[in-house]
């Protein structure tokens, strides 16, 4: 056993890991500045390593003992591993085949990266291919998505409902095998795909939200008698999910919480695509992860019984860390020509494929042998009968906990009360006092938790800013007042990740998180934001200080296009009530989606709140998206549109330009687009071409209502520091000045 820096580690974990590879004939031993590197590396054990392990290092680990026609030999009790190194080199073949055919795609990971697969499918893992959304099953999620056929290889071997004609349509439209994963949507529904991935980075911190969602359940349900749930997930990643920034954040939250049901597999193989590796990153990976609170274990990834026999003894190790499993391989393993150059990433290696295929004696394309296809029957055999045995232990502890087990089916079933329903059991605000929709939030959130019990707060360190914590809910994690049944979690300041733990969160399934931070701020995890759109995850984003209402601290927290933007997204539903009624109803909408995101919009400063409409116009009018709030008393001249704290001036303005002008307050321009177009042609009678709105923000969104000769009332410059009234002033965001501008308009 070696660790970076050259200091022995008598931990349990390791000293397990040890005995391990030992019993499967591929002890280890210390070899300063090598991590876990296995004893027949060419470099002598105690040698000073003053280069870190590179590719040329890497091919200089032996490989194990081979049969002829090149197979490896059994090594480990209970692991096949000539079944599986076959498998691995079929693996290779399926997409290198549908790669090629496909014109498109990379072949790098899923060739590196064989061996890893046939371990996790062929023996490790514990799912069931007819019950892809079996409760306790692990999860696994490919967080360097552009490698999807390694991922589409597996589940068709493993006998997932995924055809070898859709494996073969890869890429291609309506198949079942998109150029990057996708989670089960309206536009797909491939059964084991556990997290949309692609954008680098994202699937490692999805992952460390499923640990959390896994540790939460396990919290909640597993009883002293009972235990229903013990998974774990697995992601794979390269050297570009570790590059970027947002993997460091999540390797920090996970560490700290304890998420020791958390194992990342880091396919080291010293390549990226512009470069080899070694041209933009020398930091010591294992000592990083180790520096964070992880357990990290190197081995040869190609070595099917090292592979097996760590993950073995990290499944077992229940000492509150994650796990980072640094596996050596070489990229696009199998293409001779490319392999271990960054060349293997893509399709450079597709002019090579029929001979290589050759070389690994497939003569079919997409071949996949009986031998294979009887193993994972075996394997498939071998899950079932865990899956039976724990049907067992669910019908004994359903009929034991009769209570947790109707929250259970519940929270599977995505069952949330209705907005009607809601709307009794939340009490209406004091009409006669005015607040800021922050505060609003803070009353609501309470009532939201009680009505639906799967829905979980969390901040990005801010808290006691953005109003947005549950007084009954606890705290999620390790140590301190946490419990892994809390409510609330402490992202740290950490949006980017925050988004990501909320995605992963709700990836698993059981649970509907929110997150919060200011507004500003979203920018910094607007990729979280784009995947739980495209992947239709109902997340929801508590997002304050929403405006150059902020004031004195400056324009650097001042947002002005951040509103626009997010309104740009498909499948985004970007609410900013304009009172605390119509944040009741926001906060209800964001809990009726089961298809896609929301964002919650809120003052800082406070709002009048519009008690000449009914209550229930105000929350109910929120769920359209639009509504008339003030109606005219005689012929319509004039329609003033606005959303969020510019609604009070919309009202003013009316009153003083006569009994002819309208009101419309548009809390969500996406939702109320939805409408039918008699709801539509009601609010905004086409008879009515004078139109005006306002909004502290760009304003460009807003002209699909007024039209090209209707007027906007806008911010379209960042703000300054002075307090927030004289900022709003400056910037014409008054009644005054838009009772002004509607005068001139006119």
């Amino acid at each position: 056993v070696a660790r970076h820096g050259g200091h022995e580690d008598t931990s349990k974990m390791r000293t397990a890991v040890l005995f391990m590879a030992a019993m499967a004939g591929t002890a280890t031993a210390f070899a300063p500045g090598m991590g876990f590197a296995p004893a027949t590396a060419q470099r002598t054990a105690f040698a000073p390593a003053a280069i870190p392990p590179t590719l040329r290092a890497a091919r200089s680990i032996r490989q194990p003992a081979r049969a002829a026609g090149g197979m490896l030999m059994q090594t480990a009790t209970g692991l096949d591993t000539t079944a599986l190194a076959r498998a691995a080199n079929e693996a290779r073949g399926i997409a290198m085949d549908s790669i090629a055919a496909a014109k498109s795609g990379h072949l790098g990971l899923p060739l590196g990266c064989a061996e890893i697969g046939a371990v996790l499918y062929g023996d490790y893992m514990q799912y069931n291919p007819k019950d892809p959304t079996w409760l306790n099953r692990d999860r696994f999620v490919l967080s360097g998505g552009h490698g999807s056929m390694f991922l589409y290889s597996w589940l068709h071997i493993a006998g997932y409902a995924l055809p070898m004609e859709e494996v073969k349509n890869f890429r291609q439209h309506h198949s079942m095998t998109p150029g990057h994963p996708e989670f089960p949507n309206s536009e797909h529904n491939t059964p084991g795909i556990e997290a949309t991935t692609g954008p680098l980075g994202q699937g490692v911190v999805n992952a460390a939200g499923i640990a959390c969602a896994q540790k939460m359940e396990q919290a909640m349900f597993n009883t002293k008698d009972h235990t229903i749930f013990d998974s774990i997930v697995i992601s794979l990643c390269g050297d570009g999910c570790l590059q970027e920034g947002v993997s460091a954040e999540g390797a920090a939250f996970a560490a700290h919480e304890g998420l020791d049901n958390l194992i990342i597999v880091y396919d080291s193989n010293d390549v990226t695509l512009d470069k080899m590796a070694e041209y933009t990153q020398s930091e010591d990976t294992a000592a990083r992860y180790e520096a964070y609170g992880w357990e990290v274990v190197t081995v040869d990834g190609h070595d099917l019984a090292s592979v097996k026999s760590t993950m073995d003894a990290f499944r077992l190790a229940k000492n509150g860390k994650p796990k980072l499993l640094i596996a050596k391989t070489i990229i696009g393993k199998g293409i001779d020509e490319v392999a271990g150059t960054n060349a293997a990433h893509g399709e450079a290696g597709v002019a090579f494929v029929k001979a290589s295929k050759e070389r690994l004696g497939l003569t079919e394309p997409w071949q996949v042998s009986k031998d294979t296809y009887a193993h994972f029957a075996s394997v498939e055999k071998k899950n079932v009968e865990k899956y039976d045995a724990w049907t067992k232990t669910y019908g004994a502890w359903k009929a034991a906990n009769a209570d947790k087990a109707a929250m259970l089916e519940k929270f599977q079933k995505k069952e949330v009360m209705s907005a009607a329903d809601m709307f009794k059991n939340i009490p209406a605000f004091d009409q006669d006092k005015n607040i800021a929709t922050r505060e609003a939030g803070a009353v609501v959130i309470q009532s939201i938790s009680d009505l639906v019990p799967n829905f979980l707060s969390g901040s990005a360190d801010l808290h006691g800013s953005n109003k947005n914590y549950i007084k009954t809910g606890g705290n999620f994690g390790r140590g301190f007042d946490k419990s892994y049944a809390g409510k609330n979690f402490y992202f740290g300041i950490r949006e980017h990740a925050m988004g990501s733990l909320m995605n992963g969160i709700s990836f698993h399934g059981l649970f509907r998180p929110s997150g919060a931070t200011f507004l500003v701020f979203v920018d910094y995890m607007r990729h979280t934001l784009r995947i739980a759109a495209l992947a239709e995850l109902p997340t929801t984003y508590i997002l304050t200080h929403d405006s150059i209402g902020v004031g004195e601290d400056g324009p650097t927290p001042q947002p002005v296009e951040t509103v626009s933007s997010l309104r740009t997204f498909p499948n985004m539903h970007v609410m900013r009530p304009a009172d605390p009624e119509e944040t009741v109803g926001a906060y209800v909408h964001s809990q009726q989606r089961k298809n896609g995101p929301t964002c919650l919009i809120l003052t800082r400063q406070n709002v009048q709140t519009l008690k000449t409409v009914p209550v229930e116009t105000r929350r109910e009018g929120t769920l359209k998206g639009g509504y008339v709030a003030h109606k005219e008393t005689g012929p319509l001249k004039m329609i003033i549109m606005a959303a969020g704290s510019e609604v009070q001036h919309a009202f003013k303005a009316a009153e003083a330009m006569g009994d002819g002008v309208r009101v419309v307050s548009m809390p969500c321009m996406d939702v109320f687009d939805e409408q039918t177009q008699a709801y539509k042609d009601e609010v905004l009678p086409r008879s009515c071409t004078k139109r005006v709105a306002m909004e502290a923000g760009i304003g460009a969104m807003w002209y699909k209502y007024t039209g090209l000769d209707g007027k906007v009332i806008s911010v379209e410059r960042f703000g300054f520091s002075a307090p927030g009234d004289i900022v709003m002033e400056e910037l014409g965001m008054t009644a005054d000045n838009l009772i002004k501008e509607c005068k001139a308009y006119m």
